[in-house]
């Protein structure tokens, strides 16, 4: 291990800010600094950065020092010891390394740290689709190609870092109050009510962070969730699924539709900005979001007691791009060997996405959308959802037009009493 380099002066002089709570102008790596420890500990801004090339390290010194905490290796073997010694938030990764590259160090801090939730970012001299898709299949979170361009770099380490909170805050939002006995009872009734609340203002920040980085989707969460639910509803009235769907499969369906595309936090700007029709190849990195969606959600799912609407959620991310022809992706899965949340979330989602402005088309009307769906059914589209759909048809139409043109939302005083509880703003949900 290179110690000069992975103690780096500056490395202790931007870490002074850090240490608020005791402001002993020490490090939390300072062994006589037990209130910086424990801060650090607590905030764990950690950023390990992972290259060969001394240059390369002291560039993302220069660049994330000031914000952070950075400590650099210069090989997969020597990341291993570091992360193992002390867990990173974030680990910035390069891929062609002497000894153990990047892919196997990758799959290696996922194996070693599979319970603690770190970010990955695996960084490429060379932009190759095929080196993106075997990073994100070794477990890496997003994807950056040299020269890194500053703000490009320093948007990745924002975007993840909020990722992070936002998961931390979904799996810390679990209730922990007494059985209702007596007068304990309104309590116990209230608590969970904002228990409840927390969690979803934390799945709307999750699925907002996703939604942001691809401007054209809009309300795109919101009109999917509406629209499973009124799927759901009617799947529930005499459809051979009926008895799959009780109130519990209801409410979980409606908290866990919003997190359907959270794995687009880890695909390209280049590419998830594209203007116009993707390259079979782009397509390729483009499906991985399902793989990533499903595995930070997972990642939520070990951190938290409770909350089936997680492992629903989890399901929805990884499956709702499989058809029922078995020619979807990412798994194949063929008719009901798909989740049911997964077929019902297939089918809203490409409804929304048939009706909506995109960079290579135009919003098609209601009607031909509605067309185009029914086509499909038993080859993308489950057909007993499909006659559910038209069933519900209008409804979606009154979605579709009330969603698109809503005005300012009403006020949420739950939702208001969450979003101070765990420290979000109000102007993060719809």
């Amino acid at each position: 291990m290179n110690e000069d380099e992975d103690q780096d002066p500056r490395q202790v002089r931007n870490s002074h800010r850090d240490c608020r709570d005791c402001r002993c102008r020490r490090t939390p790596n300072d062994a006589d600094c037990s209130m910086a420890t424990s801060h650090a500990e607590k905030m764990n801004d950690r950023i390990l950065v992972v290259d060969d090339d001394r240059t390369s390290r002291a560039l993302l010194m220069g660049l994330l020092g000031k914000t952070h905490q950075v400590v650099t290796a210069a090989s997969g073997e020597d990341a291993l010891v570091l992360a193992a010694r002390q867990t990173p938030a974030l680990v910035l990764l390069d891929i062609q390394m002497p000894g153990i590259d990047g892919y196997e160090t990758c799959r290696r801090l996922r194996e070693t740290l599979s319970r603690e939730n770190v970010q990955i970012i695996m960084v490429s001299a060379v932009s190759s689709e095929e080196e993106q898709v075997r990073a994100f299949q070794a477990g890496a979170d997003a994807y950056l190609v040299k020269p890194i361009d500053p703000p490009v770099l320093r948007s990745q380490v924002r975007l993840h870092f909020r990722l992070r909170a936002a998961m931390a805050r979904v799996a810390s939002a679990e209730p922990d109050s007494p059985a209702p006995d007596g007068k304990l009872a309104r309590l116990v009734e209230e608590r969970n009510r904002q228990i409840d609340a927390m969690q979803d203002v934390a799945v709307f920040a999750l699925a907002r962070l996703a939604e942001s980085r691809d401007e054209d989707t809009g309300e795109h969460v919101l009109r999917v969730r509406d629209y499973c639910q009124a799927l759901a509803e009617q799947l529930r009235q005499g459809s051979p699924y009926a008895r799959e769907i009780s109130e519990q499969f209801l409410s979980d369906l409606y908290r866990s539709t919003p997190l359907h595309d959270i794995g687009k936090v880890g695909i390209s700007d280049a590419i998830l900005f594209k203007p116009g029709r993707l390259t079979p190849e782009e397509f390729e990195i483009v499906k991985m979001h399902t793989v990533l969606g499903g595995r930070v959600l997972e990642d939520v799912v070990l951190h938290s007691e409770s909350g089936s609407f997680l492992e629903m959620a989890v399901t929805i991310a990884r499956h709702h791009h499989e058809r029922f022809d078995g020619s979807g992706y990412p798994s194949g899965l063929k008719g009901e060997a798909i989740p049911l949340p997964a077929r019902i979330v297939a089918l809203a989602d490409v409804f929304d996405a048939l009706t909506s402005v995109r960079p290579y088309k135009p919003a098609y009307a209601a009607d031909h959308a509605r067309r185009l769906v029914c086509e499909d059914s038993g080859k993308h589209f489950d057909p007993v959802v499909v006659s559910a759909f038209k069933a519900v048809f209008t409804k979606f139409v009154d979605i579709c037009d009330r969603c698109k043109n809503s005005a300012a939302p009403a006020a949420r005083p739950e939702i208001d009493l969450a979003c101070r509880l765990i420290h979000l703003p109000t102007n993060c949900l719809p």
